[in-house]
């Protein structure tokens, strides 16, 4: 996968159709990104580049369940692709 700001919107779309919020912060955040799981809140440095974006928004995704009842196919496609690629490597 590329590492683009498409690939970025469909993450934050996804995130979207699930039970979390997402918000770009200005913060100290020691990893980049902040996860507030009981109010449902992930919270990602604005400053970051858009791969960093990504990479902060993917290693919160590995520690968080989404709903995907929810997820659009598409969203519910990108999801299913990013955890089979992680369960391969």
């Amino acid at each position: 996968m590329k590492y683009t700001t498409t690939f970025l919107t469909r993450l934050e779309d996804m995130i979207a159709e699930s039970d979390y919020t997402l918000r770009y912060e200005k913060g100290n955040f020691k990893s980049g990104h902040c996860l507030l799981r009981d109010q449902k809140i992930i919270v990602v440095n604005k400053f970051y580049t858009t791969e960093g974006k990504i990479n902060a928004i993917l290693e919160i995704l590995k520690s968080v369940d989404l709903n995907t009842e929810r997820f659009s196919e598409k969203s519910r496609r990108l999801y299913e692709e990013l955890f089979q690629t992680e369960t391969k490597s």
